[in-house]
This record gives C-alpha cells, sequence and structure tokens, in this order.
C-alpha cells in the first residue's frame, strides 16, 4: 500500500487537493479523518463526506496491533500484521519516540541479528510505514520517529523517502526529529540531500576495522569506516544535524581498547554522537553482551578525547522482543500450526 493510493481513492470520491491534505494530515496526526468537526459542516464534498467511515476502517487496516510487550523501560515490543499477513516490529521508546520497520524481514545479514538470520520477504510500502507510526499515535504522544527497525531503509529508499515527507510536512514532526539509519548505502548520500524533507542519519558502524566490520555486515557496502565517516561528516554540516553513530557491543569482539582509540581517531572533532547498544541477547547466537562497567569505560575514554559517547540500551530487552525476535516467533507459531 503507498501513499499515493490513497490519495488517488479520496480523489476518486471526488476530493480536491486541499481535502486530501486535510484527510492524509489527520490521518497522520491519528485524528479522526473528518478533523472531529474542526472544519465547516459543508468543507467535504457529499459524496466524500459519506465515504470516510469505511476510508477510516481501511487505513486502520493497513497496520494492526497483533500484540504488545511491555518492558520494564517504559517501553513497549509491537508486533504489528500488514494487511496480507506478513508481521513486522514497531518500537514505543521513552522520551516519546517510536522506531518503526521499512521491511519484511532484512538482507544486510548482520550476524548478531534475528531479522538478519530471516532474509528479506519483502518491501514495506510508504503507507505501511506511516500507518506504524499512526499506530503508535493512537497509542501515546510521538515526537520523534527512527527507521530502525527490521530492514535496511537504504533498500527501500523511494518508500521511506515518501513516508519521511509525509510525515515531515502533513504529519508535523521536525526534520530534525526523523531519523534514518543505514549501515551505508552511498544512495543515500546522494538522495538525502535532495530531499525536501532532509531527516537526521544514523550510521551503523559497529567496528572501526574493515575486515571486521565486513564480516559482521556480511552484505552492507564494502566501504572503509573512515570513507563512511567522511560522507557522514558531510551530511551532517549540509543539514545541522550530528551523525548518530549506531555500534552494538559484542564482548571481545568490538568492546577493545583498539576499538576505542579507532573510534576516537576517526570521530574526534567531528559533528557526532556515538551510540553504544550492548547486544540483545539472540537465542541461538553465541555472542555476550560486554558489562556495563566496560561500555561505561568506553564512553569515558572517549569523552576525554573530546567524542560524544553515550550508552543505550535496546528497548524491551526483558520481554525478548527486540532485533525480530517476535517477529520469528509469530512465524515459528505459524508454522507449527
Amino acid at each position: 500500500m503507498q501513499i499515493d493510493d490513497i490519495r488517488q481513492r479520496l480523489q476518486s470520491h471526488g476530493a480536491g487537493a486541499t481535502h486530501i491534505h486535510a484527510v492524509v494530515r489527520a490521518w497522520t496526526q491519528a485524528r479522526s479523518l473528518d478533523s472531529g468537526g474542526q472544519l465547516p459542516a459543508n468543507y467535504f464534498p457529499a459524496r466524500l463526506l459519506a465515504v470516510l467511515p469505511s476510508i477510516e476502517t481501511a487505513l486502520a487496516a493497513i497496520a494492526r496491533l497483533r500484540s504488545a510487550h511491555a518492558g520494564g523501560d517504559d517501553s513497549r515490543r509491537l508486533l504489528i500484521e500488514l494487511a496480507d499477513g506478513q508481521t513486522v516490529e514497531s518500537v514505543l521508546l521513552p522520551r516519546e519516540a517510536v522506531c518503526v520497520s521499512t521491511q519484511v524481514g532484512c538482507a544486510v545479514g548482520c550476524v548478531f541479528c534475528m531479522t538478519g538470520r530471516e532474509g528479506l520477504a519483502r518491501q514495506l510500502g510508504s503507507a505501511e510505514i506511516v500507518a506504524q507510526v499512526v499506530l503508535a499515535r493512537h497509542m501515546r504522544t510521538v515526537r520523534k520517529v527512527q527507521f530502525m527497525g527490521m530492514g535496511e531503509p537504504a533498500h527501500n529508499l523511494d518508500n521511506v523517502c515518501a513516508a519521511i515527507a509525509l510525515l515531515g510536512t502533513a504529519g508535523g514532526f521536525a526534520h530534525k526529529n526523523l531519523v534514518f539509519s543505514t549501515v551505508g548505502d552511498l544512495r543515500v548520500f546522494d538522495r538525502l540531500p535532495r530531499e525536501q524533507v532532509k531527516p537526521a542519519l544514523a550510521l551503523s558502524l559497529h567496528s572501526t576495522n574493515a575486515q571486521l566490520r565486513a564480516r559482521l555486515l556480511p552484505r552492507a557496502p564494502r566501504i572503509n569506516p573512515a570513507d563512511l565517516v567522511d560522507l557522514g561528516e558531510n551530511y551532517a554540516r549540509a543539514t545541522g544535524y550530528p551523525i548518530q553513530y549506531q555500534w552494538t557491543l559484542l564482548e571481545d569482539i568490538n568492546d577493545g581498547d583498539d576499538e576505542v582509540a579507532g573510534i576516537a581517531r576517526l570521530l574526534a572533532g567531528k559533528y557526532a554522537v556515538m551510540n553504544f547498544i550492548p547486544w540483545n541477547s539472540v537465542s541461538g547466537l553465541d555472542f555476550r553482551r560486554p558489562t556495563r562497567e566496560r561500555a561505561l569505560t568506553m564512553v569515558r575514554v572517549l569523552r576525554e578525547h573530546g567524542v560524544l559517547a553515550t550508552v543505550r540500551d535496546s528497548a524491551g530487552q526483558d520481554v525478548e522482543g527486540g532485533c525480530g525476535q517476535l517477529r520469528a516467533r509469530a512465524v515459528a507459531a505459524t508454522l507449527k500450526a
């Protein structure tokens, strides 16, 4: 389902450009499509007004909540069912944010991620991406959207950019609060600066060693970490948003002093923040989380070198709901049925 499909359906019922904008804006902001009586009674054509309830029902069916799993950190892992029965994951995060998926599965194959083990099933349409945000807004206040759920947004670039454009206009989100996450697909650095709504950028780094990074992200673009940082810095300076570097911490793999020195070398003086995320345990994988003390030591050393760094726990770890685990369990249950 695409955003243009919604516009065309509205148009087929007599909606003009202003009517379409009003309905789409109400949908993206999780309000009644007729704006709850805030518009004049004769604002919409009678033919359109008559079908708004059925359109509202159809929009609600784009992404439906199958199950919700509350974490002790005020997060909620959501298993979302799409119209064709496929499922994806969204996460309601603390501090009025939501993390949404852009694909059913993922083709990058990060070795520490359940989604990467499952492979790619299909792309999400632009409306399916937005619908996850709408669903989240019906559940709580949402002021920030992170495109960091299942999938690699750069592999679904047209649909993700269309979703970002709508959320940054009709949806009312500040552009800096729309965060596009990528492993470093070069198309991102060409496309995003040309978009009307330019999102903030998060780059999955995970190692400053090119060979190790290639092993951890086996189907990511083969780009030297230093070159990736240079591309990120150019985007940060052009947009005025710092780059958010993502680093999944794996004990005795990418948490050593050599990596800390490498990060300090690459990011000192850069408009950037390093987000360390201790690994979210996935059944069947042999990786381990470093101790929190080790993670905090890495942060302290980097700050001493002038690099802004933080430790962020993956939301919902206590419900074993991260990295595609909810979807994996749902798929397994379906196969057993």
